[in-house]
């Protein structure tokens, strides 16, 4: 439900905090008292086209800052996770409209486009006026309407499923199809390219290895030439090694009588002695490590060039060459096999469109019996609302050449508001107020299902009233049970039905001549004024007012 609307410098609205209630809530005011101005602003945050006219005169902004609370489970809750929104069950949409023209969109603090913030808008607010534009019920809805009164949801998924496995298979039919075709001009091509690469053999990351193999030898001499340099400075000098030893073998035999002072110059020798043996070791196994054969070096150059020429060839990487031939493999493979794959793809195509078309064909005649008894419903509403003599009639229109994810229907809701006249669209046909009247039975018969939690009905009683406007509150009153419902009206019998009353007038501002819109929630005493003043017009009279309390005592 809409739980608050913060309104600021908005056109003549200055400031303006309003908490709503669950239930039927009603505005109502003289003309020009700015009701209208009420929806526009909540239309501005809910993501309705911007404009600087919007803004109070003389402010640099205005801004509109709309409330929701919504079960765990609406569906927009998951349109704010997959648009990575945090929620904590509690939705915050602000549009700020810019004095200079631009305006901008936030939902619980976090910058969005329009776009977003219209989609998510559309999924908790319905906006039904005395214009077609303000009608959010449309024909491209019309179909989901229609699944939703009929409980066919389960089937829908369903052949949504199938259209998806058909889509999917019908892509590797054609992915295969294409392959073969190419692989069928190209065989010589193919044939000639699987030989020559299976011959070559490239192997992942070959090309490095060769190339810091090739890097080696060809530097082994500069290697070779700094080891011999080393051993020279080792080995060089026998006699020095010869006088080492001589003196340790000397300390040694004295190093007892010594009281351990002899103990690390005796160990630092022997150290000394065992590395100069170690690094002489160490420089004969380098040494012998880089020996190569020039014929080595020949054949790692060789291998080296023809991968690269290979790769140059194939258009591709050396590291791509093994990936490539296992691709012609396959398309060779696609070749000899007789077209085995391809009849196998055309068979699970085939299935799968069998069994979306059998799924759609139920979904269909679900559809025409749930059409049916909603027409039944919806004609047992206008009556009422003095559309005694108009004909509703929602047609389901079924081509199985033309298969969607949603079925082979299209689904338009039409009408015919005298007799005699042919049935057309229900937004072409319908006047402003007819329309309004079609959308509240509608809605009525709908109920919960396939609706916004939150309906907004601008005007809709306009040009009727007595029993018929009674009619309207009495259907307004019962969508409220489920559902929240706002409502602007000029009749006495739809504002007498509601749970919140709220008066809208307009007045001079504070410390200012302008005039400011100010919104009023009323008590039950200065509700029945408001209602006698709906009666009677300009000047409120006894009668006016003891009809307006049995209004209300008659909602009771």
């Amino acid at each position: 439900m809409l739980t608050a609307l913060s309104i600021r410098d908005i056109v003549l609205i200055e400031k303006l905090d309003l908490q709503l209630d669950q239930g039927l809530t009603v505005l109502t005011g003289e003309t020009g008292a700015g009701k209208s101005i009420l929806l526009d602003s909540l239309g501005l945050a809910l993501g309705a086209r911007g404009d600087s006219s919007l803004v109070r005169s003389g402010q640099p902004k205005g801004s509109v800052t709309a409330a929701f609370q919504i079960a765990g489970d609406h569906a927009a809750m998951e349109f704010l996770k997959a648009n990575d929104i945090d929620t904590d069950g509690e939705i915050i949409v602000k549009r700020v409209q810019m004095a200079e023209g631009q305006s901008r969109a936030t939902i619980n603090d976090q910058p969005v486009s329009l776009n977003v913030l219209r989609q998510l808008a559309a999924q908790l607010v319905e906006l039904h006026g005395q214009h077609a534009d303000r009608a959010l019920i449309n024909p491209s809805s019309h179909r989901n309407l229609l699944d939703a009164y009929g409980g066919l949801e389960a089937q829908v998924r369903q052949v949504l499923a199938l259209w998806q496995v058909l889509q999917q298979k019908a892509a590797e039919l054609a992915e295969h199809e294409e392959r073969l075709a190419r692989a069928e001009v190209e065989r010589d091509y193919i044939e000639h390219a699987v030989k020559e690469l299976a011959s070559l053999s490239p192997e992942p990351n070959e090309e490095q290895q060769l190339a810091e193999k090739r890097q080696m030898m060809m530097q082994s001499e500069q290697f070779a030439s700094a080891l011999d340099e080393a051993e020279g400075v080792v080995s060089g000098d026998a006699a020095l090694e010869a006088r080492l030893n001589a003196a340790l073998r000397r300390l040694e035999r004295r190093k007892e009588g010594a009281g351990g002072r002899l103990d690390d110059v005796c160990a630092a020798l022997e150290r000394l002695l065992h590395e100069w043996g170690e690094a002489g070791v160490a420089i004969d196994v380098a040494r012998r490590n880089f020996v190569f054969d020039p014929r080595d070096l020949e054949k790692s150059e060789e291998r080296l060039f023809a991968l690269r020429a290979a790769a140059r060839k194939y258009r591709c990487s050396v590291d791509d060459l093994a990936k490539l031939r296992d691709k012609f493999e396959t398309d060779l493979q696609s070749l000899g096999d007789g077209g085995a794959r391809l009849v196998v793809l055309k068979r699970e195509v085939a299935e799968s469109k069998t069994a979306y078309e059998s799924a759609a064909d139920k979904l269909s005649a679900a559809r025409r019996k749930s059409a049916k008894a909603m027409d039944k419903a919806v004609a047992a509403e206008l009556p009422a609302l003095k559309l005694e003599r108009a004909r509703f009639e929602t047609t389901v229109t079924s081509d199985a050449a033309k298969p969607a994810a949603s079925g082979i229907d299209t689904v338009e809701f039409q009408v015919a508001t005298n007799p005699g006249t042919p049935m057309q669209p229900l937004m072409k046909i319908a006047s402003g107020g007819e329309l309004a009247r079609f959308m509240l039975a509608l809605k009525v018969v709908l109920a919960a299902k396939g609706s916004a939690p939150v309906l907004i009905f601008d005007e809709i009683d306009t040009g009727v009233g007595g029993a018929v406007a009674d009619a309207i509150g009495k259907r307004l009153a019962r969508l409220a049970d489920g559902l929240q419902v706002l409502a602007v009206t000029h009749s006495p019998q739809v504002a007498a039905r509601a749970s919140q009353h709220l008066l809208i007038s307009k007045m001079e501002g504070v410390g200012s001549k302008r005039m400011v819109t100010r919104v009023t929630p009323l008590s039950a005493s200065s509700r029945k004024e408001e209602l006698a003043r709906m009666l009677s017009g300009a000047t409120v009279t006894a009668a006016a007012r003891a009809q307006a309390e049995e209004l209300l005592a008659g909602q009771g």
